[in-house]
């Protein structure tokens, strides 16, 4: 191998490096009333998740903190119009049951 094919094999490999860190999208969602994802109680305000394989990483996007979450991972037939979190009552509590990923697939479920 020549120092030109190196280059190139160097530089293809960090593009695709680039592209799979890339790969992780963020989801914009918005909670109007306190409700509860895994442990921490979210506050009405606007939020980010990111999905990577069993852990949704929520992030506040007023504040920055974040926090990670274990879910399960499924896929619906068709893509969803829109970001849309579904609550649930549990015992009382408010508690993020799941969220549709707008514009995807993936359906993210909570506490399963």
């Amino acid at each position: 191998m020549n120092a030109k094919s190196f280059i190139l094999f160097g530089a293809l490999s960090l593009s695709t490096l680039g592209i799979a860190v890339a790969g992780v999208k963020s989801y914009d969602f918005t909670v109007s009333i306190p409700i509860q994802a895994g442990t921490t109680q979210l506050k009405p305000g606007q939020y980010k998740v990111k999905v990577d394989g069993g852990q949704a990483v929520i992030t506040n996007t007023d504040t920055s903190k974040s926090f990670t979450v274990p879910v399960t991972v499924e896929q619906n037939e068709k893509k969803f119009d829109g970001t849309v979190v579904r609550g649930v009552d549990k015992n009382g509590v408010n508690t993020i049951g799941e969220i549709d990923l707008g514009g995807s697939t993936t359906k993210v479920i909570f506490g399963k």
